[in-house]
């Protein structure tokens, strides 16, 4: 059974952060307790949990693999 797992979906919002409305119809949204807001650093960190990030010795390293 798997009755205890949870299907997270995650919603990305693109607004201008300079209107009042957009900006206040987001804090109403997260003010509801549904959803969750995530900052970049802990999307960073979240990533490094599940082995997305790689690690490279330095610069050279670094392009050395990603430009072949």
């Amino acid at each position: 059974m798997y009755l205890n797992t949870i299907i997270m979906a995650e919603i990305t919002l693109k607004f201008d952060a300079r209107n009042p409305i957009a900006k206040k119809t987001i804090d109403y949204v997260l003010s509801l307790g549904v959803f969750k807001k995530v900052s970049g650093l802990d999307q960073a960190l979240e990533d490094e949990k599940k082995g997305k990030v790689k690690k490279y010795k330095n610069s050279e390293d670094l392009f050395k693999k990603v430009l072949g």
